[in-house]
């Protein structure tokens, strides 16, 4: 089992990540697919009077502020133009996919936060009434069902929260959640950079590998922006015993088969120590 997770930024080839999936599933590979939509998303809230507002917690992760006006948007977006263009173009392919968010089935399931911590000009505030939340249950039997049928999950947020509310969820994080609940052999999280860079916007300092213990470390030192919470999942996944995570480049041609072959920032569980 392999989960893929494509982000939603400028610049992703959705048309060279069907391909590769067509081929992959023509070749009897089984796959989970996850997307994104954020780019899309903003430029749609901004024409409705809406525009996103984003904030940043104290562990210095950013995400976007979600009231419900922002989350009807966020799901007709994801949920609605996104992610049925997508199954479309699977369809097209020769795909049976199937697309459904977090929600439908309680495919993905977990704890609203109500209030959140951010910090703006160095202070800590507290936010209320936010729809968001992290998956902390995967409907692994209702996915497999699916997959036993035949047909190809294509999974976006949002999630679901125990109490039956839409919560937008972090996707690599879900996507994270999935890998673990389905021990998949690989987690490829793909966006529109090549990977973990040490001197970013830089292409060429692109870190080609690194051990899920050093993760921690390399976010401090060098990750911008997104990539951190990137990192995370690729930590969650690793800490649940995803043995390999790639996050790749979703531009250009092949992007799935380039990161299954090794292109982008490869996280692998370090070698135990030799006993004597």
């Amino acid at each position: 089992m392999i989960i893929i997770k494509v982000g939603g930024g400028e610049g992703i080839n959705y048309d060279a990540v069907c391909d590769d999936i067509a081929q992959l599933w023509r070749e009897g590979q089984q796959l989970i697919f996850i997307h994104g939509g954020s780019h899309r998303t903003n430029v749609v809230a901004e024409a409705l009077g809406h525009p996103p507002q984003f904030v940043t917690s104290p562990s210095g992760y950013t995400s976007r502020l979600t009231d419900r006006a922002a989350l009807e948007i966020f799901q007709m977006v994801y949920c609605g133009q996104i992610n049925k263009t997508l199954v479309e173009r699977l369809q097209r392919r020769g795909v049976n996919a199937v697309g459904l968010s977090g929600i439908d089935g309680r495919i993905w399931q977990g704890p609203r936060k109500n209030v959140i911590k951010v910090v703006e000009n160095g202070r800590t505030r507290i936010l209320r009434n936010n729809y968001t939340g992290t998956v902390t249950q995967v409907n692994y039997a209702f996915l497999q069902n699916l997959l036993d049928a035949g047909c190809l999950p294509v999974l976006t947020p949002p999630a679901i929260s125990f109490e039956g509310e839409a919560m937008n969820v972090d996707g690599d994080r879900a996507a994270a959640a999935t890998a673990a609940a389905f021990r998949a052999e690989e987690l490829l999280i793909l966006s529109n950079v090549p990977g973990v860079l040490r001197q970013f916007p830089d292409e060429a300092s692109l870190i080609p590998q690194l051990h899920a213990d050093q993760i921690d470390q390399v976010a401090e030192a060098y990750a911008q922006g997104r990539m951190r919470i990137k990192l995370l999942g690729a930590q969650e996944a690793s800490a649940q015993g995803v043995r390999r995570v790639v996050l790749g480049d979703a531009r250009g041609q092949q992007p799935i088969l380039r990161a299954l072959d090794g292109q982008g920032t490869i996280i692998t569980q370090p070698q135990p120590e030799m006993t004597a």
